[in-house]
């Protein structure tokens, strides 16, 4: 099985970190992965995205043009990619900052408040991994130990204490896309 996914944000809100540590969980259990960041100039504050397709097969090109997940952390994201997502897709978004309503009925939209979240958690700069926890538990392209193992490998986890709050993160991120679901 393969899956596209796009992320997407203002540089500054680690939306290339979400993808990074999605192919490292991925490749880590074993999973076929490219990674395909872009980002502007001016990087924090500018748009970034990355595509991160996995599949269990090899893959033949990192481009996701009708991607299967968008994850949006602001609303000019929502407005750049709601349209691309492929009909029966998933659309994740930070519901902390986006507000605008999504104009489609074929996709299963998941909202998630992630910078409210990680700002319960003490760590206002883990709203990212509170979204990659919320995107492991809608997509189930890898698991959340994988994810978990992956921090400590990244500068996410060169820390305990940091480790430790990023850990919790994606726990609290997958809990509350369990209860946006239900």
């Amino acid at each position: 099985m393969t899956t596209k996914t796009i992320f997407a944000g203002f540089g500054g809100q680690g939306v290339l970190m979400m993808g990074y540590l999605l192919a490292l969980a991925a490749m880590r259990q074993g999973k076929e992965v490219t990674y395909l960041p872009s980002y502007g100039a001016e990087v924090r504050g500018g748009t970034a995205n990355c595509t991160v397709v996995v599949s269990d097969q090899e893959i033949a090109s990192p481009v996701a043009s009708s991607p299967d997940y968008v994850v949006v952390m602001n609303n000019p994201s929502l407005l750049r990619f709601a349209n691309v997502v492929a009909t029966g897709g998933g659309l994740l978004l930070n519901s902390s900052l986006v507000h605008s309503p999504v104009n489609r009925d074929d996709l299963k939209v998941v909202r998630v408040p992630v910078n409210q979240l990680a700002h319960e958690l003490g760590e206002d700069r883990s709203a990212n991994v509170v979204m990659l926890g919320a995107f492991a538990q809608v997509s189930g392209v890898v698991s959340l130990e994988a994810l978990k193992e992956a921090l400590a490998e990244t500068k996410l986890g060169q820390k305990p204490k940091v480790l430790e709050i990023n850990r919790r993160a994606l726990e609290v991120g997958a809990e509350a896309a369990r209860q946006a679901r239900e």
